[in-house]
């Protein structure tokens, strides 16, 4: 990308760089576009219970920015033994990052207009597919309407992409797999608090949490305005739920992975994680595969 670095030298500050890798603020996004060689821009405004996703994009929307339906696109059919959102068919999911004009040579910027809590899961998927060189826009569109920058309306048709879909770019869980990094691990669950302890339950049929996940409510990466928090606030987050290196000679590295409902906003989570340069697993199928199963336990 052209205009403020989105990935900065060598010698310049880590944390800096590893924050660089996954998010973009508004006005450096602006210059890239501006550019020779633009980003292909990705709206993915959706949030549980929420249709008009595709209303709002023809209303208004980053310029160039388009359309990508979470629930279709960013998702195989749900099942009980799969999930409400599991992980596309691998030729599923190139057929439809070629529609959206996605190239292997190009970066590619995601949003939303929830904190990027619904983006994530394009970023996630677009890194577990192979390509490296992919962002969120940090505060979503609210920030570039902040910025006051320009939006467009209508539907936009890009030039089909060239993407080739290879996927193992991001460590993924299974269910026996999350059950053993509970033990072994840590395992955060981002699911809201009262989810967590079984105080409710609004979509899946069980409500409780895996035995041994800590709870680690996906807001709470989140400023006031949307923002993800600076590095030094997440880095405290983070380590008061056990999953940074530890303070020891070796400093010992916790294995670490992710769920919440369907594996849509754990995907926040791990991104939130890899500005500090901890590559966490998400467990795909997350409560919604774990819940059908009468065989697994359901902690409260």
């Amino acid at each position: 990308m052209t205009g403020a670095p989105l990935v900065r030298e060598p010698g310049e500050d880590l944390d800096a760089a590893r924050r660089e890798r996954v998010l973009v603020g508004a006005q450096a996004l602006a210059a890239a576009l501006a550019g020779d060689a633009p980003p292909v821009v990705l709206d993915v405004r959706w949030a549980l219970g929420v249709t008009d996703g595709r209303e709002q994009h023809r209303a208004a929307h980053v310029p160039g920015a388009v359309y990508v339906d979470l629930e279709t696109e960013l998702a195989a059919p749900p099942s009980p033994a799969a999930g409400r959102h599991p992980l596309p068919a691998p030729g599923d999911l190139q057929a439809a990052a070629r529609r959206w004009g996605v190239r292997a040579d190009r970066p590619v910027v995601v949003y939303d207009a929830v904190g990027g809590t619904s983006a994530a899961r394009a970023w996630w998927l677009l890194r577990w597919a192979g390509h490296d060189d992919v962002r969120i826009l940090d505060g979503g569109l609210p920030a570039w309407r902040a910025a006051e920058l320009p939006l467009e309306e209508g539907e936009v048709r890009p030039e089909p992409g060239d993407v080739v879909v290879t996927p193992g770019g991001m460590p993924v869980l299974d269910a026996d797999g999350a059950a053993d990094l509970a033990a072994s691990g840590v395992l955060l669950d981002a699911r809201a608090g009262e989810r967590y302890r079984g105080e409710v339950e609004p979509v899946d049929p069980r409500a409780g949490h895996v035995p041994g996940a800590v709870s680690a409510p996906t807001t709470e990466n989140l400023a006031d305005d949307g923002a993800f928090l600076d590095t030094s606030a997440l880095r405290e987050r983070f380590a008061g739920l056990g999953a940074l290196p530890r303070a020891t000679p070796d400093g010992a590295r916790p294995a670490v992975g992710v769920y919440c409902g369907s594996g849509v906003t754990a995907a926040h989570e791990v991104a939130a994680l890899a500005t500090l340069g901890v590559d966490a697993a998400l467990y795909a199928g997350s409560w919604s595969q774990w819940s059908n199963d009468p065989a697994r336990p359901a902690a409260t």
